[in-house]
């Protein structure tokens, strides 16, 4: 293989002319005609039984070329790309065949999208503020009440009605113009009052009944409903009320944090619990300053940054999305159909967010370039270290799947990052003003959100976006030539 030549052909777009020589093509044709020949019908020859010279008499002399320039060529336009030294983007390449031929060789080109040339303006001496941080009692209060919830019970309830803030178990089955519709009927099931689980009004007729009880509850769809045959119709559902079961809360004592912690009183596990989020509001509070001054260098980037760029790290933000819907067992096909969106308005909500990733990460690599920013063997071993623990792995393994030059990469970033905050001006400002909050014991009950209930409830789903990262840059992998006649030449 021979680079012939690198040119620029237009923003961000560099062709690469690739050249084969003969002897190297015809070995691949050997190895297309291993791979393929026996597919082949030849007068005279059982099937795939047909000598090599006599399939390219009979169908001609480029019967195999296209596949053996398939086989060639993703490792073709790799090499070609780290001769040039040119950094490519992932995204389509043009392929254009300029000949070929079995005594002479192959000559091609494609066109590939490169990274951006972009210029910094002032990246030293920027100015932001940080805000201090403390944490009140009442936080320390809120986090323990939550606690105290996670660790509760429910306990049955038998010598009042039904009240907001109650779980009961039900039967209930829906009935629309007078028969009963798909989704709309269940057995034991579970409703908190008051959560908003069910569609309005259901939940509130269950208010004031007993346990025993059966009764009927008149409901009218919502128009935006997701079941269009149900939306805006008015239906009556049959309801058994078996059991009514409130939440009992654990005392906030020393046997209390015995039980959900390492600690043997309260008093040790309050302040543990207060020292955990003063790290928390640290963190948050240096993640501003730092996002405050990037941004500051993100609005002085002079470039034509790639659309391929921007539609890459698009894809995968709803891709990671999809990831965390599926840990929920939820998909994506699902979410959009509950919250009545396509994936083209899905994706242009993440668009925004895409930009910003993609600018950030380009003005801190630049920074790297400017001023020899590089991780050290030792910060590359604990971050290896680092991700084997994170991924219960050997480290060895991580070291197989991760190569050294991409976590560099990153690391180099982060870097990047510590080297602008050094160089920054960054004052200490009053903390804003919040509201006091009186401090109180443990709630005794909390209308704690549950999954939508199918058909019967009103979808009510919130979007939930990932977190800002850092796109680590990634090398493409070579694209395979459209399927075309090969040229003779």
């Amino acid at each position: 293989m021979s680079l012939k030549e690198t040119k620029k052909v237009d923003t961000n777009r560099v062709q690469l002319e690739i050249t084969v020589d003969g002897e190297a093509f015809r070995e691949a044709i050997k190895e297309a005609y291993k791979k393929n020949g026996k597919k082949i019908n030849v007068p005279g020859f059982r099937k795939g039984k047909a000598p090599l010279h006599i399939i390219e008499t009979f169908y001609g002399a480029e019967v195999f070329f296209e596949d053996a320039l398939n086989l060639l060529y993703n490792d073709l336009v790799e090499d070609a790309i780290k001769e040039s030294g040119v950094r490519v983007i992932n995204d389509k390449m043009d392929f254009d065949l300029v000949s070929i031929s079995k005594e002479d060789g192959v000559d091609f080109k494609v066109t590939v999208t490169t990274y951006p040339e972009i210029e910094l303006g002032e990246y030293k001496g920027l100015k932001a503020e940080r805000t201090p941080v403390k944490v009140e009692a009442a936080e320390v209060n809120a986090e323990l009440n939550a606690m105290a919830e996670r660790n509760s019970r429910m306990v049955s309830v038998e010598d009042r009605a039904a009240q907001k803030g109650d779980t009961v178990v039900i039967d209930f089955e829906g009935f629309a113009d007078g028969k009963a519709f798909d989704g709309g009927k269940a057995e034991g099931h579970s409703l908190e009052l008051g959560s908003g689980q069910f569609i309005p009004g259901f939940e509130d007729q269950i208010i004031g009944h007993q346990n025993g009880e059966e009764f009927d509850v008149n409901v009218t769809f919502p128009e935006e409903y997701g079941a269009k045959e149900l939306a805006g119709k008015d239906a009556l559902f049959k309801v058994k009320l078996h059991e009514i079961k409130v939440k009992e809360l654990p005392k906030l004592d020393d046997e209390f944090a015995k039980d959900v912690s390492e600690f043997d009183t309260l008093k040790d596990l309050k302040a543990d619990l207060k020292k955990k989020a003063l790290d928390r509001k640290k963190k948050a509070a240096e993640e501003a300053v730092e996002n405050a001054l990037v941004q500051q260098i993100v609005d002085g980037i002079k470039g034509e940054i790639p659309e391929a760029m921007f539609e890459n790290r698009l894809n995968q933000s709803v891709e990671e999305f999809g990831y965390r819907l599926q840990s929920q067992g939820l998909n994506l096909d699902t979410y959009l159909k509950y919250t009545n969106s396509s994936l083209d308005d899905f994706k242009k909500s993440f668009r925004p967010q895409a930009e910003a990733q993609v600018k950030y990460r380009l003005a801190l690599e630049k920074i790297v370039e400017l001023e020899g920013i590089k991780a050290t063997e030792k910060e590359l071993e604990e971050q290896y270290e680092k991700m084997a623990k994170d991924y219960n792995m050997e480290v060895d393994r991580v070291k197989e799947l991760v190569p050294a030059e991409e976590i560099e990469k990153d690391l180099a970033v982060g870097k990047a990052i510590d080297f602008v905050k050094e160089n920054a001006v960054i004052t200490e400002t009053a903390p804003k003003a919040e509201e006091k909050t009186e401090e109180k014991p443990a709630a005794k009950k909390t209308a704690a959100k549950k999954p939508a209930e199918k058909k019967t409830t009103e979808k009510k789903t919130t979007e939930k976006k990932p977190a800002e990262k850092k796109p680590a840059a990634k090398k493409p992998a070579a694209k395979k030539p459209a399927a075309k006649k090969a040229e003779k030449e």
